[in-house]
């Protein structure tokens, strides 16, 4: 079984065997299993209590997705632009997001188990009582004033991040693993209880406290 890790966290990812995929020309129905959706350009997307299983998805780009009651287990999103996704009350398990757009999203009340982001844009995205009930690695991607509301992040892994003005508003983050990002920008460092860093971040640590707390840094007196 393939896997990927950083550090501490390993990911499970999608175990497909391309002999074994079809190729669809819609997501639409109940139940997908095995297959291949490749290079669909759609105004909106729209699935409601749909399962995917076992899965390709790629070069997939819509102006709107709403995602509800979804159950997504073995699936890889790659080069997908799903700028302005909403997905809410859904499962994903075994899922990888590879070099996708996921610009201004919002997932809300989602469950994730074994999944990966990487090299992906998530800016100004919203993870919104989100829950990491397995590992959960977010790798190389750009998490621009991105806010992680009242998530669960625990024992999830950022790995060489870009995390400027990413906000952390409420929530649980226990071994949450930031070594490896520069955390001078993040805000809401006050509720990144029992999170992970080295020693080496603590400078930029100490920064991002300051701007949270307002507190004003005077100049030495000569």
């Amino acid at each position: 079984m393939e896997t990927r890790t950083v550090r501490e966290t390993t990911v499970t990812l999608p175990g497909l065997d391309e002999e074994d995929l079809d190729e669809v020309a819609s997501l639409d129905g109940d139940r997908l299993m095995e297959f291949i959706y490749n290079g669909a350009q759609l105004r909106e997307l729209s699935l409601s209590g749909t399962t995917l299983m076992s899965g390709r998805i790629s070069g997939l780009a819509t102006e709107r997705a709403y995602l509800d009651k979804v159950t997504w287990n073995s699936v890889e999103l790659t080069g997908c632009d799903l700028s302005n996704l909403r997905m809410s009350d859904s499962k994903l398990s075994r899922v990888v997001f590879r070099d996708c757009k996921l610009l201004g999203a919002l997932l809300e009340e989602v469950t994730l188990d074994s999944v990966l982001f990487e090299r992906c844009r998530l800016d100004y995205a919203t993870l919104s009582r989100v829950r990491a009930a397995g590992p959960v690695i977010f790798a190389s991607c750009s998490l621009r004033e991105a806010t992680f509301s009242r998530a669960d992040m625990t024992g999830a892994a950022v790995d060489g991040c870009d995390l400027h003005l990413t906000e952390f508003d409420g929530g649980v983050y226990r071994d949450l693993d930031l070594r490896g990002n520069d955390l001078a920008g993040v805000r809401g460092v006050t509720s990144l209880r029992k999170a992970k860093i080295d020693r080496s971040q603590l400078q930029d640590f100490a920064q991002a406290v300051a701007a949270d707390l307002e507190i004003a840094v005077a100049e030495d007196q000569a």
